[in-house]
């Protein structure tokens, strides 16, 4: 299938300047945010072809190549896989993008997740660098929600220089402590002056005349911790939850970073989930079908009895209202959906042969249509 027209498809002009892309992007990553959109398969490839689409266009260089040749010009680009197709190009790669422009306390961030301060995130050299650890659970424990420890190994603020990395700071001897140089350099084309930062300081303008002997002056040394985190009922695979300040110590006193926890499902081995839902599937005997009756049945909280019908078709889906999974940020739970399926005996003793042999000629014929297909019917129960 054709990819859509980048300008196209972050509603911008061909001659918009960087700050209308930039905002263009923002407005269309918060309205298909997956956080904001738990289980819609469609708001996340809109969010994915907008990342896509605002990692060109806010490059100059990218965006000069996709003027001049369309697609084939950005095939290379980093992250969008091989000839450009986008195919790796996924929604973790569209999700770090995300964070790493609006993830620091700028606009969209807070608008995610609500108030909180923010902090100085690029504007401090020190700051500390997020980590990301994913997270595998259970069907159980997406059902109810629970508490995880997780163990990291990440750095802390120095305990023997109180993380400043030493004594007796000086103004750096190579930038004067401006934290920056100049470069010069003369070209056919005139004079060219590019500002880069110190690499004596790391752009600051101090250097540490008594380093720390502990942190070699870096203020932080290595610990493993163990963190607590709260899992919210109702997650998905995909999702992730933010742990404020509980990343790598910033060096030399700088802020921690953040501590970003990926949620992955593990597969059940009796429930398949679909969105809020549960299904799973139960055989029953031909009695059980024409006659219908109680069954024992068992379910995310333990066993419970489901009525059936008589007269029961197999594929047949039954409902039981809130035995499914809790719903992210709502409240209530969704359904446990039951696939019924006819189960054939493959060997039969000599009582139940002379039965079915009976059974086959006082049944009668199978009528030549049924008024639903198994399809049919599974879509209704769906909802799709």
């Amino acid at each position: 299938m054709a990819k859509r027209d980048y300008y196209e498809i972050l509603g911008v002009e061909r001659g918009a300047s960087e700050d209308e892309v930039k905002k263009a992007y923002r407005q269309l990553a918060i309205k298909f945010h997956p956080d904001k959109n738990p289980g819609n398969k469609q708001a996340e490839e809109n969010f994915k072809e907008a990342t896509e689409a605002y990692e060109v266009l806010k490059d100059a260089q990218s965006r000069a190549q996709y003027d001049q040749y369309g697609h084939a010009g950005v095939s290379g680009h980093p992250g969008f896989g091989a000839g450009g197709s986008g195919a790796g190009f996924d929604i973790n790669d569209a999700l770090r993008a995300f964070m790493r422009d609006f993830g620091m306390g700028g606009s969209g961030f807070e608008e995610m997740f609500g108030g909180g301060q923010r902090r100085r995130g690029r504007q401090d050299l020190y700051h500390g660098e997020d980590l990301k650890i994913r997270l595998k659970l259970t069907l159980e424990e997406i059902a109810f929600g629970t508490d995880k420890s997780i163990k990291i190994k990440r750095f802390k603020r120095c305990a023997a220089c109180s993380g400043k990395g030493g004594s007796s700071l000086r103004r750096c001897p190579q930038c004067n402590g401006a934290g920056q140089v100049q470069q010069v350099s003369r070209s056919m084309f005139g004079q060219f002056v590019s500002v880069t930062p110190c690499n004596n300081c790391g752009g600051t303008g101090e250097v540490i005349s008594s380093p720390c002997t502990t942190c070699s002056g870096s203020g932080r040394v290595e610990e493993q911790a163990t963190i607590s985190v709260k899992i919210p009922a109702g997650v998905s695979e995909g999702n992730y939850i933010p742990l404020r300040g509980e990343g790598n110590a910033g060096m030399r006193s700088g802020e921690s970073g953040d501590l970003m926890v990926m949620i992955e499902e593990r597969p059940h081995e009796r429930f398949v989930r679909h969105g809020g839902d549960i299904i799973t599937e139960v055989p029953i005997t031909f009695a059980m079908a024409a006659l219908g009756g109680d069954i024992d049945i068992e379910t995310l909280e333990g066993h419970v009895k489901l009525k059936i019908p008589a007269g029961t078709q197999s594929g047949k889906m039954l409902k039981l209202r809130g035995l499914g999974l809790g719903r992210l940020r709502s409240s209530g739970r969704g359904d446990l959906l039951v696939k019924v399926s006819l189960w054939t005996p493959t060997s039969l003793t000599d009582e139940q042969r002379l039965l079915y042999e009976k059974l086959r000629h006082v049944e009668g014929e199978v009528p030549s249509k049924v008024s639903k297909s198994i399809f049919e019917r599974l879509r209704e129960s769906l909802g799709v």
